[in-house]
């Protein structure tokens, strides 16, 4: 019996040591066919700020573009737009202006590449815009291709 309890604790011990043994790690998995790789970085890769002038409607833009991969997201906003005011004449109020643009595109290095905007307004009234964007060494030329004529040199 002594000799029977012997070799289950050593077959026990030995079971455990091996269990015990630490693997060496498995190799990176390779990555599945389809799957998306990460878009690379572009130079224009990063947060754009500046004004632009008023153009034909004397209302400057503030504008914040980031690009990210070389796509563009961002807006810009008009300082001079008044929204509601007081109508003492009861008549239909004048509509607000658009004070809020959303941009977004795709940024192209070395060319000129276009971006739509669109007019934050209340109501049936839509607006879109295309703006013209062309980086340079200095900067991000930003120029509305109708409308106001608005042209801004954004900087990083």
């Amino acid at each position: 019996m002594k000799n029977f309890l012997a070799l289950l604790l050593i077959a026990g011990l030995a079971a455990t040591g091996a269990s015990a043994q630490t693997r060496a790690p498995a190799p990176p998995a390779a990555p599945a066919s389809g799957a998306p790789t990460p878009a690379p970085a572009s130079p224009l890769d990063g947060t754009w700020r500046g004004t632009s002038d008023g153009g034909s409607c004397n209302a400057p833009l503030d504008y914040l573009l980031t690009i990210e991969s070389g796509f563009v997201d961002g807006s810009a906003y008009d300082t001079t737009a008044l929204g509601p005011v007081p109508n003492p004449n009861k008549s239909a109020p004048p509509p607000p202006g658009p004070g809020l643009w959303q941009i977004h595109g795709v940024a192209k290095v070395g060319a000129p590449f276009n971006l739509l905007s669109l007019a934050s307004v209340k109501g049936p009234e839509h607006r879109r815009m295309q703006l013209t964007a062309r980086g340079d060494a200095s900067g991000l030329m930003v120029t509305e291709n109708g409308g106001c004529r608005r042209t801004a040199r954004l900087s990083r």
